[in-house]
């Protein structure tokens, strides 16, 4: 059985990650960690909430230990204000959380990234996104997944009329560009988690939209 730690659980594809997984007995321990006080109203008994100053991760390392750490930690640039904001909680959190994992044990990192990620991508967002994902890469976890969904249907808890929009005009897309169900991103990755296979797997957004959406598994093609 697999103890399963989730960063970003307040998040779109977090939250649905931290309700599947609590509702899903091949999960010994579920965690959830968090910077401030927060009530998941899917959360049961067997979800700890670890509340952690992301600044100074380092001084509770025990925070970061489970067998696989989801991490769906993630912001905008007008949330964040700036391009150097935005590094810090998209890359530099992401890494420290990573590093410290690695350290306390972890053997698989589940990564959500994002559709067209790559460090060379003349696009800011696209490019940090491909610069996490070459360095969690380069730290030598067994086993490493990450998502590359593009636009994210879900209820967001904070307002965000442009990517509403965008979701909408997205449902219409190529499957390698439509809008996919945040509980399938998570269900991706959480089956991910439970497999035993060794290695670096790249999930792009076709083969998430075949997750189930409220469910840990394979879906349907």
């Amino acid at each position: 059985m697999t103890s399963l730690l989730v960063a970003g659980a307040t998040g779109l594809v977090g939250r649905a990650a931290l309700q599947l997984a609590a509702a899903d007995a091949r999960f010994a321990h579920v965690a959830a960690l968090v910077r401030r006080p927060v009530t998941f109203p899917e959360a049961t008994a067997r979800v700890e909430i670890r509340r952690v100053d992301w600044d100074r991760l380092a001084d509770t390392p025990g925070a970061c230990r489970a067998d696989a750490v989801f991490c769906a930690l993630g912001t905008t640039m007008r949330t964040a204000g700036s391009r150097a904001a935005f590094r810090l909680v998209d890359r530099d959190y992401v890494l420290s959380l990573a590093r410290l994992a690695l350290a306390g044990g972890a053997s698989h990192f589940l990564l959500v990234s994002a559709a067209g990620a790559s460090p060379s991508s003349r696009l800011f967002y696209s490019r940090v996104k491909g610069e996490v994902e070459a360095a969690v890469g380069s730290l030598g976890f067994p086993a490493l997944t990450i998502a590359r969904p593009s636009f994210l249907d879900g209820e967001r808890a904070e307002s965000r009329p442009g990517e509403r929009i965008g979701v909408a005009m997205a449902r219409f897309l190529p499957a390698r560009w439509a809008a996919v169900p945040a509980g399938s991103v998570a269900s991706a990755l959480l089956a991910a988690a439970l497999d035993p296979t060794r290695g670096t797997r790249v999930l792009e957004n076709r083969e998430l939209r075949r997750h189930p959406r409220d469910r840990i598994g394979p879906g349907s093609s």
